[in-house]
């Protein structure tokens, strides 16, 4: 199969550059690549300036996980029936209130840090305002993605694209925040970050979008609700997925708001010590969606969505116990690639699996198993981080991850038997589509 794509590929005169950014042959989606990678890098700026500046304030690592609990909270909280919104409503509408709200709080963070009278309070009230705005945002771009791209075989490439702008932004904000911190200090990345929104809904306004027509009436928000939750939970591969994401996003992921415990006092450094620890970890998720991005099909990713559970649990092993910046950086580059690669590989299978009916509300509880977990993750984090230490919480998130990824590989079989199906019928195992049945161009099945 990989060579029947491969001689395609070479017959349209391809390079294999060309075949990792093939999304962006779509005008739509080029609009939102281009204003969201601006827009990204402010994002990331600001995370990381909002961080420092509560740890600067107030030197507690429960606060650290006070302030992560206030911005996750609101997903777990409003992404299920933001989901069934987003199945109602026009999701490039949706999108430009979203990211103007976006802007506002930024503008706002901005305003108090420049006439210095930000407080803890006042992040919180904020962080929580733009959590809630996240929980609409989330679920429409995600569900926005198939009316940007006509052709869906291109559509596993555009959210790899969309994970290697993600992470490019990454790389790129925390470590221009650490140089704009040390030198003029925090309200500087709010107010870029509010001018970059400009960018983001500059695309959106230029794009050409056709809306689709309603298929059914739509019941009350609550029967929805009820429908995309027996859906999620009674088909195996959409379900196992969400839980394993759901437990690596409680116990692993958190592991980012003690960035600053392990740049300030674990690793006797700075600002710029966070803005370095943040960026290769970025660098690594940069990495792992540009691999992601190269690979000519979705065949293989059940098996890679394991194998990543495992290696982040692993790198997490690693920066907990180690004591010096030159170990501790490579081990968040595993930790990035390895989240990315189960974030993004998950993305893709259930974009691709999920009926077009209920793709708001899987893709809501999708924000709540990634997002939506971790505040309860963060707090746990910054609790038991201020009673045993920052190292030795991130050593056992790693743990909880091996054993969720352990768990995971049980239900492959499962999970290959339901989806195989789906995969023939949307043409994506080739030899299938074109009726050859034999065994042995079945040996390998899909995950």
């Amino acid at each position: 199969m990989k060579d029947s794509l491969a001689s395609e590929t070479e017959e349209r005169g391809e390079s294999k550059i060309g075949f990792a950014v093939r999304a962006l042959r779509h005008r739509n989606y080029r609009l939102f690549f281009a204003g969201q990678s601006l827009s990204l890098i402010g994002t990331w700026m600001t995370q990381v300036a909002t961080s420092w500046l509560v740890y600067r304030l107030t030197h507690s690592a429960l606060l650290l996980g006070v302030v992560g609990f206030s911005g996750q909270i609101p997903a777990l909280l409003l992404a299920p029936f933001a989901g069934v919104w987003v199945d109602r409503l026009n999701r490039h509408r949706t999108l430009k209130v979203t990211q103007t709200l976006s802007m506002i709080e930024s503008f706002a963070l901005a305003a108090l840090a420049f006439t210095h009278t930000i407080n803890i309070w006042n992040i919180i009230a904020l962080t929580m305002f733009q959590g809630a705005v996240n929980a609409l945002d989330m679920p429409a771009r995600q569900s926005f993605m198939v009316q940007m791209i006509e052709d869906r075989a291109d559509l596993a490439n555009a959210i790899a694209l969309n994970s290697s702008m993600v992470n490019g932004a990454r790389l790129i904000g925390p470590s221009i925040a650490g140089v704009i911190i040390a030198v003029s200090g925090e309200s500087w990345c709010f107010l870029i970050d509010g001018i970059s929104y400009l960018a983001v809904i500059g695309s959106l306004v230029l794009m050409r979008i056709t809306a689709a027509a309603p298929t059914r009436k739509p019941a009350s928000v609550l029967q929805e609700l009820k429908d995309g939750w027996a859906y999620v939970t009674g088909f195996s591969p959409i379900r196992s997925i969400l839980l394993l994401m759901a437990g690596v996003s409680l116990i692993g992921i958190p592991y980012t708001v003690l960035m600053p415990v392990f740049a300030g006092s674990v690793l006797r450094g700075g600002a710029h010590t966070l803005g370095f620890l943040t960026g290769v970890s970025g660098l690594g998720a940069l990495g792992s969606a540009i691999a992601l991005a190269m690979r000519k099909t979705i065949v293989g990713l059940g098996k890679r969505i394991a194998v990543s559970a495992f290696l982040f649990g692993g790198g997490l092993i690693g920066f907990g116990l180690s004591r010096w910046l030159w170990l501790s950086l490579p081990m968040v580059l595993v930790a990035g690639f390895a989240m990315m690669q189960q974030m993004a590989a998950s993305n893709t299978i259930l974009q691709t699996i999920v009926d077009e009916d209920k793709r708001g509300r899987v893709m809501s509880f999708y924000t709540i198993a990634f997002i939506g977990m971790m505040p309860f993750g963060s707090l746990m984090a910054g609790a038991l981080a201020s009673k045993v230490g920052a190292p030795l919480t991130v050593i056992i998130g790693g743990i909880f991850c091996i054993a969720c990824a352990a768990w995971f590989s049980t239900q492959l079989p499962e999970i290959r038997r339901q989806v195989r199906p789906i995969y023939q019928e949307l043409g994506i195992i080739p030899e299938v589509a074109a009726g050859i049945q034999t065994a042995s161009a079945l040996q390998t099945p899909p995950e």
